[in-house]
Protein backbone atom coordinates (compact mmCIF):
# COMPACT_ATOMS: atom_id res chain seq x y z
CA UNK A 1 0.00 0.00 0.00
CA UNK A 2 1.30 3.18 -1.20
CA UNK A 3 -0.19 6.92 -0.06
CA UNK A 4 -0.01 9.77 -2.61
CA UNK A 5 -0.53 13.19 -2.07
CA UNK A 6 -1.08 15.75 -5.50
CA UNK A 7 -0.60 19.03 -4.65
CA UNK A 8 -1.67 21.77 -7.05
CA UNK A 9 -0.23 24.98 -7.09
CA UNK A 10 0.20 28.78 -8.71
CA UNK A 11 2.68 27.08 -11.39
CA UNK A 12 2.06 23.20 -11.60
CA UNK A 13 1.91 20.23 -9.95
CA UNK A 14 3.66 17.84 -7.56
CA UNK A 15 3.27 14.20 -6.62
CA UNK A 16 4.58 12.97 -3.57
CA UNK A 17 4.71 9.50 -2.55
CA UNK A 18 5.12 7.38 0.90
CA UNK A 19 5.66 3.77 0.51
CA UNK A 20 5.51 3.23 4.30
CA UNK A 21 4.77 5.56 6.91
CA UNK A 22 2.97 8.79 6.00
CA UNK A 23 6.19 10.24 7.43
CA UNK A 24 9.05 10.12 4.38
CA UNK A 25 7.91 11.77 1.31
CA UNK A 26 9.35 11.01 -2.32
CA UNK A 27 8.89 14.26 -4.21
CA UNK A 28 7.78 14.11 -8.41
CA UNK A 29 7.36 17.55 -10.41
CA UNK A 30 6.85 19.80 -11.26
CA UNK A 31 4.10 18.68 -14.07
CA UNK A 32 2.20 21.04 -15.60
CA UNK A 33 4.65 23.62 -15.64
CA UNK A 34 3.61 27.10 -15.06
CA UNK A 35 -0.09 25.89 -15.21
CA UNK A 36 -1.95 26.90 -12.27
CA UNK A 37 -3.71 24.18 -10.90
CA UNK A 38 -6.49 25.32 -8.47
CA UNK A 39 -8.45 21.67 -8.46
CA UNK A 40 -6.97 18.60 -8.15
CA UNK A 41 -8.92 15.14 -7.99
CA UNK A 42 -7.58 11.37 -7.44
CA UNK A 43 -9.84 8.76 -8.79
CA UNK A 44 -9.03 4.97 -7.03
CA UNK A 45 -12.35 3.81 -8.47
CA UNK A 46 -11.40 1.69 -11.13
CA UNK A 47 -8.41 -0.43 -12.22
CA UNK A 48 -5.85 1.84 -12.31
CA UNK A 49 -5.80 5.62 -10.48
CA UNK A 50 -7.35 8.33 -12.31
CA UNK A 51 -5.22 11.44 -11.39
CA UNK A 52 -7.89 15.00 -12.72
CA UNK A 53 -6.43 18.45 -12.55
CA UNK A 54 -8.40 21.84 -13.28
CA UNK A 55 -5.91 23.93 -14.99
CA UNK A 56 -5.55 27.42 -16.21
CA UNK A 57 -3.16 27.71 -18.94
CA UNK A 58 -3.15 31.38 -19.03
CA UNK A 59 -2.54 32.36 -22.91
CA UNK A 60 -5.26 28.99 -23.66
CA UNK A 61 -7.75 29.64 -20.89
CA UNK A 62 -8.66 26.60 -18.31
CA UNK A 63 -9.59 23.37 -18.52
CA UNK A 64 -9.57 20.00 -17.57
CA UNK A 65 -6.86 17.30 -17.96
CA UNK A 66 -6.04 13.92 -16.82
CA UNK A 67 -3.43 11.52 -16.27
CA UNK A 68 -3.73 7.54 -15.88
CA UNK A 69 -0.26 6.90 -15.24
CA UNK A 70 0.59 9.08 -12.33
CA UNK A 71 1.51 11.80 -14.10
CA UNK A 72 3.90 10.80 -16.85
CA UNK A 73 1.38 11.58 -19.70
CA UNK A 74 -1.34 14.11 -19.78
CA UNK A 75 -4.32 13.78 -22.05
CA UNK A 76 -7.35 16.85 -22.54
CA UNK A 77 -10.34 16.78 -24.77
CA UNK A 78 -10.25 18.30 -28.02
CA UNK A 79 -11.86 22.14 -27.53
CA UNK A 80 -12.13 21.81 -23.79
CA UNK A 81 -13.75 19.17 -21.35
CA UNK A 82 -16.14 22.31 -20.14
CA UNK A 83 -18.04 24.01 -22.23
CA UNK A 84 -20.92 26.40 -21.65
CA UNK A 85 -24.31 25.90 -24.12
CA UNK A 86 -24.19 29.05 -26.22
CA UNK A 87 -27.50 30.05 -24.95
CA UNK A 88 -25.83 31.16 -21.41
CA UNK A 89 -23.57 33.12 -22.95
CA UNK A 90 -20.91 32.10 -20.45
CA UNK A 91 -17.43 31.25 -21.21
CA UNK A 92 -15.39 29.17 -18.23
CA UNK A 93 -13.06 31.20 -15.91
CA UNK A 94 -11.60 28.73 -13.55
CA UNK A 95 -12.17 25.17 -12.40
CA UNK A 96 -12.25 25.03 -8.63
CA UNK A 97 -13.65 21.74 -7.49
CA UNK A 98 -12.93 18.20 -9.16
CA UNK A 99 -15.21 15.73 -7.18
CA UNK A 100 -15.33 11.67 -8.19
CA UNK A 101 -18.47 10.51 -6.74
CA UNK A 102 -19.38 7.44 -4.72
CA UNK A 103 -17.46 4.34 -5.12
CA UNK A 104 -20.46 2.53 -6.89
CA UNK A 105 -21.31 4.88 -9.45
CA UNK A 106 -17.55 4.61 -11.78
CA UNK A 107 -16.97 7.12 -14.29
CA UNK A 108 -18.98 9.66 -12.52
CA UNK A 109 -16.85 13.06 -11.58
CA UNK A 110 -18.25 16.63 -10.61
CA UNK A 111 -16.72 19.70 -11.15
CA UNK A 112 -17.43 22.99 -9.75
CA UNK A 113 -16.24 26.31 -11.44
CA UNK A 114 -16.26 29.69 -12.06
CA UNK A 115 -18.70 31.38 -13.18
CA UNK A 116 -21.12 29.67 -10.49
CA UNK A 117 -21.63 26.40 -11.80
CA UNK A 118 -22.02 22.55 -11.14
CA UNK A 119 -20.86 20.01 -14.36
CA UNK A 120 -21.40 16.61 -14.20
CA UNK A 121 -18.91 14.08 -15.99
CA UNK A 122 -19.69 10.20 -17.17
CA UNK A 123 -16.69 9.23 -18.57
CA UNK A 124 -14.23 10.15 -15.75
CA UNK A 125 -14.06 13.72 -16.41
CA UNK A 126 -13.34 13.66 -20.75
CA UNK A 127 -16.37 16.03 -20.77
CA UNK A 128 -18.88 17.39 -18.99
CA UNK A 129 -22.79 18.72 -18.98
CA UNK A 130 -23.83 21.39 -17.33
CA UNK A 131 -26.29 21.00 -14.20
CA UNK A 132 -28.99 23.30 -15.51
CA UNK A 133 -30.85 22.59 -12.52
CA UNK A 134 -28.19 24.93 -10.60
CA UNK A 135 -27.39 27.02 -13.64
CA UNK A 136 -31.12 27.67 -14.26
CA UNK A 137 -31.83 28.86 -10.42
CA UNK A 138 -33.34 32.23 -10.23
CA UNK A 139 -31.04 33.17 -7.31
CA UNK A 140 -27.78 32.66 -9.53
CA UNK A 141 -27.73 36.38 -10.98
CA UNK A 142 -27.70 37.56 -7.57
CA UNK A 143 -24.94 35.35 -6.18
CA UNK A 144 -22.30 38.00 -6.15
CA UNK A 145 -18.67 36.88 -6.68
CA UNK A 146 -15.98 36.99 -3.66
CA UNK A 147 -12.54 37.92 -3.02
CA UNK A 148 -11.47 34.95 -5.14
CA UNK A 149 -14.06 35.13 -7.60
CA UNK A 150 -18.02 33.59 -8.15
CA UNK A 151 -17.43 29.89 -7.88
CA UNK A 152 -18.80 26.77 -6.94
CA UNK A 153 -16.27 25.60 -4.56
CA UNK A 154 -17.41 22.40 -2.80
CA UNK A 155 -18.79 19.25 -4.17
CA UNK A 156 -20.63 16.98 -1.90
CA UNK A 157 -22.13 13.75 -3.57
CA UNK A 158 -24.29 11.52 -0.88
CA UNK A 159 -22.78 8.05 -0.20
CA UNK A 160 -25.56 6.40 -1.25
CA UNK A 161 -28.17 8.45 -2.75
CA UNK A 162 -29.47 11.22 -5.01
CA UNK A 163 -28.45 13.96 -2.68
CA UNK A 164 -25.46 16.77 -3.93
CA UNK A 165 -24.93 19.41 -1.37
CA UNK A 166 -22.54 22.50 -2.84
CA UNK A 167 -21.14 25.33 -1.46
CA UNK A 168 -20.20 28.86 -3.26
CA UNK A 169 -18.68 32.31 -2.51
CA UNK A 170 -20.84 34.24 -2.66
CA UNK A 171 -24.26 32.49 -2.00
CA UNK A 172 -23.65 30.06 0.42
CA UNK A 173 -25.00 26.33 0.81
CA UNK A 174 -27.53 24.83 -1.87
CA UNK A 175 -29.00 21.21 -1.76
CA UNK A 176 -30.55 19.00 -4.24
CA UNK A 177 -32.26 15.82 -3.69
CA UNK A 178 -33.25 14.22 -7.10
CA UNK A 179 -29.10 14.77 -8.64
CA UNK A 180 -29.05 17.83 -9.19
CA UNK A 181 -32.22 18.42 -11.05
CA UNK A 182 -34.13 21.04 -7.64
CA UNK A 183 -31.97 22.79 -5.51
CA UNK A 184 -33.05 24.81 -2.73
CA UNK A 185 -30.85 27.13 -0.05
CA UNK A 186 -29.51 25.98 3.21
CA UNK A 187 -28.06 28.61 4.92
CA UNK A 188 -30.68 28.82 7.94
CA UNK A 189 -28.13 30.31 11.16
CA UNK A 190 -25.10 30.88 8.76
CA UNK A 191 -24.37 34.95 9.42
CA UNK A 192 -23.79 37.29 7.04
CA UNK A 193 -22.48 40.38 9.09
CA UNK A 194 -21.41 41.81 5.81
CA UNK A 195 -24.85 42.26 4.06
CA UNK A 196 -27.73 44.24 5.33
CA UNK A 197 -29.59 41.82 6.63
CA UNK A 198 -27.12 39.30 8.47
CA UNK A 199 -29.17 36.68 8.28
CA UNK A 200 -30.36 35.89 5.04
CA UNK A 201 -31.86 33.22 2.81
CA UNK A 202 -28.95 33.17 0.72
CA UNK A 203 -25.68 35.36 -0.09
CA UNK A 204 -23.56 33.72 3.32
CA UNK A 205 -19.69 33.88 1.94
CA UNK A 206 -19.43 30.14 3.09
CA UNK A 207 -15.85 28.68 2.40
CA UNK A 208 -16.02 25.27 2.35
CA UNK A 209 -18.16 22.29 3.86
CA UNK A 210 -17.43 18.95 5.07
CA UNK A 211 -19.27 15.88 5.75
CA UNK A 212 -19.21 13.67 8.84
CA UNK A 213 -18.36 9.89 8.90
CA UNK A 214 -21.17 8.80 11.12
CA UNK A 215 -24.07 10.90 9.17
CA UNK A 216 -24.32 12.40 6.04
CA UNK A 217 -26.99 14.53 7.41
CA UNK A 218 -24.47 16.29 9.45
CA UNK A 219 -22.05 18.60 8.33
CA UNK A 220 -19.38 21.46 8.97
CA UNK A 221 -19.05 24.64 7.53
CA UNK A 222 -15.29 27.24 7.66
CA UNK A 223 -17.76 30.77 6.57
CA UNK A 224 -16.28 34.11 6.08
CA UNK A 225 -17.11 35.08 9.84
CA UNK A 226 -17.72 31.84 11.97
CA UNK A 227 -17.76 27.98 12.44
CA UNK A 228 -20.66 25.85 12.23
CA UNK A 229 -22.14 22.68 12.33
CA UNK A 230 -25.87 21.55 10.88
CA UNK A 231 -27.04 18.14 11.73
CA UNK A 232 -29.93 18.42 9.69
CA UNK A 233 -28.66 18.57 6.51
CA UNK A 234 -28.57 22.17 6.08
CA UNK A 235 -32.06 22.93 7.71
CA UNK A 236 -30.55 24.59 10.41
CA UNK A 237 -26.40 25.52 11.48
CA UNK A 238 -24.85 26.61 15.02
CA UNK A 239 -22.28 27.90 15.71
CA UNK A 240 -19.55 25.69 16.81
CA UNK A 241 -16.28 28.58 16.94
CA UNK A 242 -16.57 28.53 20.81
CA UNK A 243 -12.67 27.45 21.72
CA UNK A 244 -11.07 28.68 18.75
CA UNK A 245 -8.61 31.35 18.96
CA UNK A 246 -10.40 33.23 15.38
CA UNK A 247 -13.59 32.42 13.95
CA UNK A 248 -12.41 33.28 10.32
CA UNK A 249 -10.47 30.70 8.28
CA UNK A 250 -11.04 28.69 4.93
CA UNK A 251 -10.83 25.16 4.91
CA UNK A 252 -12.37 22.67 7.08
CA UNK A 253 -12.53 19.09 6.98
CA UNK A 254 -13.88 15.80 8.38
CA UNK A 255 -12.54 12.65 9.24
CA UNK A 256 -13.70 9.28 6.68
CA UNK A 257 -13.69 7.12 9.09
CA UNK A 258 -14.12 8.55 12.71
CA UNK A 259 -17.69 10.63 13.95
CA UNK A 260 -17.56 13.98 15.52
CA UNK A 261 -14.07 14.26 14.46
CA UNK A 262 -12.81 17.48 12.02
CA UNK A 263 -10.36 20.08 11.60
CA UNK A 264 -10.14 23.69 10.70
CA UNK A 265 -7.30 26.30 10.30
CA UNK A 266 -7.66 29.84 11.94
CA UNK A 267 -6.60 32.86 10.80
CA UNK A 268 -7.17 36.51 11.97
CA UNK A 269 -10.05 37.81 9.95
CA UNK A 270 -10.27 39.92 7.90
CA UNK A 271 -7.42 42.11 5.63
CA UNK A 272 -5.00 40.44 7.68
CA UNK A 273 -5.63 36.97 6.95
CA UNK A 274 -2.16 35.04 9.10
CA UNK A 275 -2.10 32.90 11.53
CA UNK A 276 -2.91 34.23 15.06
CA UNK A 277 0.39 35.58 16.48
CA UNK A 278 1.67 34.02 13.49
CA UNK A 279 1.93 30.32 14.35
CA UNK A 280 0.75 28.16 11.94
CA UNK A 281 -1.76 25.58 13.98
CA UNK A 282 -4.23 23.25 13.42
CA UNK A 283 -7.05 22.47 15.51
CA UNK A 284 -9.38 19.40 16.17
CA UNK A 285 -12.60 18.43 16.91
CA UNK A 286 -13.65 15.10 18.20
CA UNK A 287 -16.81 16.10 19.54
CA UNK A 288 -18.69 17.77 16.78
CA UNK A 289 -17.36 21.15 17.77
CA UNK A 290 -18.36 21.21 20.78
CA UNK A 291 -14.33 21.14 22.28
CA UNK A 292 -11.70 21.90 19.84
CA UNK A 293 -7.61 21.10 20.93
CA UNK A 294 -4.77 23.21 19.28
CA UNK A 295 -2.01 20.69 17.36
CA UNK A 296 0.85 22.15 16.46
CA UNK A 297 4.43 19.70 16.60
CA UNK A 298 5.69 19.91 13.84
CA UNK A 299 4.28 23.39 12.08
CA UNK A 300 6.06 26.64 12.03
CA UNK A 301 6.08 30.27 14.75
CA UNK A 302 6.88 33.54 13.18
CA UNK A 303 5.26 32.66 10.11
CA UNK A 304 2.83 35.15 8.45
CA UNK A 305 1.42 32.70 5.73
CA UNK A 306 -2.16 31.52 5.11
CA UNK A 307 -3.89 28.50 4.27
CA UNK A 308 -6.48 28.40 1.52
CA UNK A 309 -9.79 26.52 1.39
CA UNK A 310 -8.72 23.41 -0.73
CA UNK A 311 -4.93 23.20 0.76
CA UNK A 312 -6.48 20.70 3.81
CA UNK A 313 -6.98 17.66 3.03
CA UNK A 314 -7.31 14.27 5.19
CA UNK A 315 -6.99 10.34 3.78
CA UNK A 316 -8.96 7.39 4.38
CA UNK A 317 -5.78 5.57 6.66
CA UNK A 318 -6.15 4.36 10.29
CA UNK A 319 -5.05 6.83 12.14
CA UNK A 320 -6.52 9.65 9.82
CA UNK A 321 -3.93 11.56 7.77
CA UNK A 322 -4.34 14.98 7.85
CA UNK A 323 -2.43 17.39 4.90
CA UNK A 324 -1.73 20.81 5.33
CA UNK A 325 -0.50 23.15 2.18
CA UNK A 326 0.35 26.88 2.28
CA UNK A 327 0.95 29.99 0.23
CA UNK A 328 4.12 30.45 0.65
CA UNK A 329 5.03 26.77 -0.38
CA UNK A 330 5.03 24.68 1.89
CA UNK A 331 3.42 20.97 2.22
CA UNK A 332 2.90 19.25 5.99
CA UNK A 333 1.53 16.10 6.31
CA UNK A 334 0.50 14.12 9.33
CA UNK A 335 -0.01 9.94 10.30
CA UNK A 336 -2.06 10.56 13.46
CA UNK A 337 -4.53 12.98 13.33
CA UNK A 338 -2.79 16.11 13.54
CA UNK A 339 -0.86 14.94 16.94
CA UNK A 340 2.85 15.77 14.85
CA UNK A 341 3.17 17.22 11.79
CA UNK A 342 6.41 16.99 9.12
CA UNK A 343 7.57 18.37 6.41
CA UNK A 344 6.87 16.95 2.93
CA UNK A 345 7.87 19.85 0.42
CA UNK A 346 9.04 23.49 0.84
CA UNK A 347 9.65 26.31 -1.60
CA UNK A 348 7.24 25.37 -4.05
CA UNK A 349 4.44 27.92 -5.48
CA UNK A 350 1.21 29.47 -3.90
CA UNK A 351 -0.73 25.98 -2.80
CA UNK A 352 -3.82 26.08 -4.15
CA UNK A 353 -5.33 22.39 -3.62
CA UNK A 354 -3.90 18.85 -1.79
CA UNK A 355 -5.72 15.59 -2.56
CA UNK A 356 -4.41 12.40 -0.77
CA UNK A 357 -5.32 8.41 -2.09
CA UNK A 358 -4.09 5.26 -0.67
CA UNK A 359 -2.80 3.27 -4.00
CA UNK A 360 -3.03 -0.59 -4.31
Amino acid sequence: MADLLAIGTRKGLWLARSDDDRRSWTLDGPHLLAQEVAAVGLDVRGSAPRLLAGVQYGHWGPTVTWSDDLGATWSETDEGAIRFPADTGAALARVWQLRPDAAGRSGLVWAGCEPHSLWRSEDGGRSFTLVRGLWDHPHRPSWAPGGGGGAVHTVLPHPTGERLVVAMSTGGVYLSEDGGGSWQPRNKGIGAVFLPDPAPEYGQCVHKVAVDAGDPDRLYAQNHFGVYRTDDAGGAWTSIADGLPADFGFPVVASPTTPGTAWVVPLVADAQRVPPDGRLRVHRTRDAGATWTELGAGLPDATWTAVLRDAVCVDEADPTGVYVGTRDGCVYASADEGESFTLVADHLPDVLCVRAARLP
